[in-house]
């Protein structure tokens, strides 16, 4: 049953590594340029909104945590799913930093995805007009790449809890935080 988790939880978190992957592309890679006058050209890139640049950064910091925590499936599954020494610290550890790094990717993608409404709706007070209504492609492939942050996000809170799931069996269910075999 520990290898069948295991198995389970490196495909999860190898799909969340290739849609991680796929988000920061997207929004890194993503530019238009427009002719605003006779010979002015303005170019849209994500450099242009800070929270942008933000939730590419956390992406593929999130990615590289990803795969290091697939690696450490592969390593776990090789030997037949027999943990030595203390797995308890390092599942203390594996659930705390999944816990941390679905939380700060979750934030930059409300930041990258209220940016993006502000540039969408335009704001009439401060007289900001409507970017997508000029780079409609630019905000159709940034629109993409938030869903797939979506989905990663998503994707990130299963292997949370698998993680918990993970730490929590090694306690008693009758004792609050004791050990089983104690």
């Amino acid at each position: 049953m520990e290898t069948g988790i295991l198995k389970a939880e490196g495909s999860l978190r190898l799909f969340v590594l290739l849609l991680l992957l796929l988000t920061a592309c997207l929004v890194r890679l993503d530019s238009q340029t427009k002719v605003i006058l006779l010979s002015f050209q303005r170019k849209a890139t994500y450099n242009d909104m800070k929270a942008l640049v933000i939730f590419v950064v956390v992406e593929f910091a999130a990615a590289g945590y990803h795969l290091l925590q697939l690696s450490k499936c592969i390593i776990f599954v090789s030997v037949g799913g027999k943990r030595t020494g203390s797995y308890t610290n390092l599942a203390w550890v594996s659930f705390l930093l999944d816990q941390m790094v679905t939380y700060i990717s979750f934030g930059a993608l409300t930041a990258a995805t209220q940016a993006s409404a502000l540039a969408a709706t335009g704001q009439n007070n401060f007289e900001w007009t409507k970017l997508c209504d000029r780079y409609t492609r630019f905000c159709y492939q940034i629109g993409g790449a938030i869903f797939c942050g979506l989905l990663s996000v998503i994707i990130m809170a299963v292997i949370t809890s698998i993680s918990a799931l993970t730490l929590f069996r090694f306690y008693s269910w009758k004792h609050f935080l004791i050990l089983k075999g104690r």
